[in-house]
């Protein structure tokens, strides 16, 4: 995958113009955050609904998104997560009313940078999108390696112990969402919407079947397997002991 890096354009007088994706769906909050930012010289776009927010992020650079948490469609986590999943660095701050412990922790957790409960001041909240659009862009992976087996993310190519490894496309994408996830459980459930988009469960064994031919394919004729099987919980690949 192509490195995400974030670009800033500088006005005359050598402030940095700041692309930011504000996704709000309050009209008045956002015409008011919106106002405000571009009055300080920035360039907004607005999405009022997390899927239109998402198809937004993963189509453009941005410095910084700007995300409720309460949106229709698609919630705020669920957008940050998906644009994670997807690669995509841009700073997010979580501008939101769930101001309680265990929320900050979910939306942190799920790639938010910043975190900033309504009602907000806004020279607070210009202060915080500025100083996250002045971080160094992170340069995200182009490979990924667990063990002795490594995917090429541009070359979209398997090698293990220097063998490499034919995958179909949707072996490939499981295997991918897996070892970015390396050491942690994956349910079916995430590899449904994630693999194949699914938004629910089509009472099938997809999953089951794609995941015994991944597991043929990278462990078969090694010492060590690498993909697990918790039962009861889903899949997990880490690096042989």
């Amino acid at each position: 995958m192509a490195a995400t890096l974030n670009v800033c354009i500088v006005r005359p007088h050598g402030a940095p113009i700041v692309k930011i994706l504000l996704v709000e769906d309050d009209e008045q909050t956002a015409a008011y955050i919106a106002k405000g930012l571009r009055e300080r010289g920035h360039a907004v776009d607005r999405a009022d609904n997390g899927r239109d927010g998402l198809q937004f992020v993963t189509g453009e650079r941005y410095d910084v998104m700007i995300v409720d948490r309460m949106l229709p469609r698609l919630d705020g986590l669920s957008l940050v997560k998906a644009a994670r999943a997807a690669g995509i660095t841009t700073p997010a701050l979580f501008l939101t009313t769930m101001g309680g412990v265990d929320d900050r922790v979910a939306g942190l957790e799920a790639g938010a940078d910043d975190y900033l409960v309504k009602p907000f001041a806004f020279a607070e909240l210009l202060a915080r999108v500025s100083a996250l659009a002045r971080r160094p862009p992170i340069v995200a992976a182009t490979s990924l390696k667990v063990g002795d087996l490594e995917i090429d993310l541009l070359a979209r190519s398997v090698v293990r112990a220097g063998k490499r490894i034919e995958l179909l496309a949707q072996e490939f994408k499981i295997l991918e969402f897996l070892m970015r996830h390396a050491g942690e459980i994956v349910t079916r459930t995430m590899l449904l919407e994630k693999v194949w988009d699914f938004t629910f469960d089509p009472k099938t064994n997809i999953v089951e079947t794609h995941i015994s031919r991944l597991r043929a394919k990278i462990d078969k004729g090694f010492d060590k397997p690498l993909l697990q099987t918790v039962r009861g919980a889903g899949y997990v690949i880490r690096a042989a002991d």
